[in-house]
């Protein structure tokens, strides 16, 4: 019997185990009566239980899953990123964002696959310890494809995408953020914000607490979220002014310079109903009419509205490049290229490669793959430095017989063996390492020790 027969052998007894494993996770254990699990958690403990983290495999996943909240890769909202989940080698996706409070992070996933795949999605909120574990905050159920969060603190956050053991699939994923808030000057948006958050005030003794929406007076105010009129008033500085509870999150908002107040204090109003018209009273009569809006958090004070407020314009970038190349092997066709640690040109460079390098593709977004290094690092490479290895870099008569290497790495497991005079096609190289094609087609590596 074979190595290879052995490892189909093991995968398929695997593969049994963890139907059986992922058909008893509906039950309920005493460690599910205790403790709130996630179902990342549910299925991690579940592979615990049945003893499969102890073999290679289920280590791998268990490992996957942390080096992605550790190693994740920066991105830029909106994003959207297609890729492969290769059955037999477990993979966890690690996104990093930044994030502003009261944004609304809208995560949408969607698969191709020929047998039904769970995909755990899990948002967790960034420490500035980097030592200390990130803060789960959000999942999504492993039969949605969707995952929304409202932000509650300005700070890096972390999407990881893992699937189940021994499932392969096609993914798109898709990153955006969206307001919480309807916008409180109907017709109107973010672009029509002049002055923002922080302005400075009476010659610089006070900051701006809000944002200024110009419209043309007697324009309607709305309601931005649901919940009830607490006050309305008269005041030197907000002239008409009306206050509208957020129960929801805790916090109030604030209208001011209003011409009219159409409400009454109690009075509950739905996303929508009009609170009020643009005016310019208050400190305001010497400026064109417009609304000043504030949000008041309970115990925290003022907060910026932008971030409630803005409705980002730019759609995701649609995947421009062969998506044919997701999944498998390509190299450095320049002279010299560089591993980008975002999809982007303007971001830091992780690594430069020289030409003939290997690189297997995990996904694509924009004209950029994600891209996996010989030593097992991600990042970004440009589409036009890569080519594929159709065409071998040259021709090689084996001089002494030689084991081809599952991975560049001496101590990684044999995948073949070569007597002397094979004669093989070298794809790539890596280090002291060739990534060789054998006569009946399969791909490995070769070890060429340094003299």
């Amino acid at each position: 019997m074979n190595s290879f027969t052995k490892i189909y052998i093991y995968k398929v007894c695997l593969l049994l185990l963890v139907v059986v494993v992922a058909g008893c996770g509906s039950q309920k254990t005493l460690r599910g009566v205790f403790k709130k699990e996630t179902p990342y958690e549910r299925y991690a403990s579940s592979l615990k239980d049945a003893n499969l983290h102890q073999t290679a495999l289920g280590q791998e996943w268990l490992s996957a899953g942390n080096r992605a909240l550790q190693d994740s890769i920066t991105i830029t909202l909106p994003f959207k990123e297609t890729g492969y989940f290769a059955a037999d080698k477990p993979r966890a996706l690690g996104y990093r964002l930044e994030a502003q409070r009261g944004e609304r992070i809208v995560v949408d996933l969607e698969l191709r696959s020929q047998e039904t795949t769970a995909v755990f999605m899990d948002l967790f909120e960034a420490t500035t310890n980097k030592a200390d574990a990130p803060k789960h905050v959000a999942t999504a159920d492993t039969t949605s494809v969707q995952l929304v969060y409202e932000v509650n603190d300005d700070r890096p956050h972390i999407l990881r995408l893992q699937p189940e053991l021994l499932r392969s699939a096609q993914y798109t994923v898709t990153v955006q953020v969206k307001p919480t808030m309807a916008f409180p000057v109907p017709g109107k948006s973010s672009r029509n914000i002049s002055s923002i958050w922080g302005d400075p005030r009476d010659a610089g003794a006070r900051r701006h607490e809000g944002v200024d929406i110009f419209a043309p007076r007697g324009t309607p105010v709305i309601a931005s979220v649901d919940g009830t009129v607490t006050r309305i008033g008269t005041s030197p500085r907000g002239g008409n002014v009306v206050w509208l509870s957020d129960t929801k999150r805790r916090q109030n908002l604030y209208y001011a310079h209003l011409d009219k107040q159409l409400v009454a204090p109690g009075q509950r109003v739905s996303v929508g109903d009009t609170l009020g018209l643009v005016g310019n009273t208050g400190n305001a009569k010497t400026t064109a009419p417009h609304l000043h809006f504030g949000i008041y958090r309970a115990g925290m004070g003022a907060t910026n509205p932008y971030p409630y407020l803005h409705q980002p314009t730019q759609a995701p970038p649609a995947v421009a490049v062969d998506g044919a190349k997701i999944g498998n092997w390509v190299r450095v066709a320049a002279r010299q290229a560089n591993i980008r640690l975002q999809p982007s040109a303007k971001t830091g460079v992780f690594g430069s490669l020289p030409q003939h390098t290997p690189l297997q593709v995990t996904g694509a977004t924009g004209n950029w793959y994600r891209v996996q290094l010989p030593n097992g690092a991600e990042g970004y490479i440009s589409a036009t430095l890569v080519e594929t290895i159709t065409r071998p870099v040259r021709q090689k008569t084996v001089a002494l017989a030689a084991e081809v290497l599952d991975a560049a790495h001496p101590a990684a497991p044999v995948k073949d063996s070569l007597a002397a005079g094979s004669k093989i096609a070298v794809l790539g190289l890596y280090k002291n390492f060739e990534l060789v094609q054998l006569p009946a087609g399969d791909i490995g590596w070769l070890h060429e020790p340094v003299n």
